[in-house]
């Protein structure tokens, strides 16, 4: 699970992740959500030229009752892609973003522009959000290292 800061190999981290959330209290019923995967730290802590690292924007989310499993009504906009830092390279940190989305949201692909790798870097998460009128109602984040990193 993640928690706040614990650290994770590249290896452990190859498959998207499982997702749960408690639906907001003053939230409309059928209210959606969107997750972000961002890594402020890429390619390098020391060298963030390509912050924001677009990993996963995963839209249409809307939590289950119990808050113990999440449905997905949207595709992903985005598809995970793993942390993935260098051996050399210090931990990055990886932040998990959760979202209200407007209800009459419906967006492409192309909207986050596109998924090819080179195409993942230097995401403007402040302008997305602002532009599509996200409100952001939870965070988390971790740390990720290659699996030959050394403390």
């Amino acid at each position: 699970d993640v928690d706040l800061g614990n650290l994770f190999r590249a290896s452990e981290c190859k498959r998207a992740p499982s997702i749960q959330f408690d639906q907001e209290p003053d939230a409309p019923g059928d209210a959606t959500y969107m997750l972000l995967l961002v890594d402020p730290d890429a390619p390098t802590p020391d060298d963030p030229k390509f912050a924001f690292w677009r990993h996963w924007v995963l839209p249409g989310l809307r939590p289950l009752s119990g808050g113990d499993a999440v449905a997905q009504v949207q595709p992903a906009l985005t598809e995970y892609l793993g942390p993935g830092p260098k051996d050399d390279s210090k931990p990055h940190r990886y932040l998990l973003l959760l979202y209200r989305q407007p209800a009459s949201l419906d967006l492409a692909k192309e909207d986050v522009g596109g998924e090819e790798f080179t195409q993942r870097r230097s995401f403007d998460t402040a302008k997305f959000v602002e532009k599509y009128g996200l409100r952001l109602v939870g965070a988390n984040w971790f740390l990720g290292a290659g699996d030959g990193w050394k403390e």
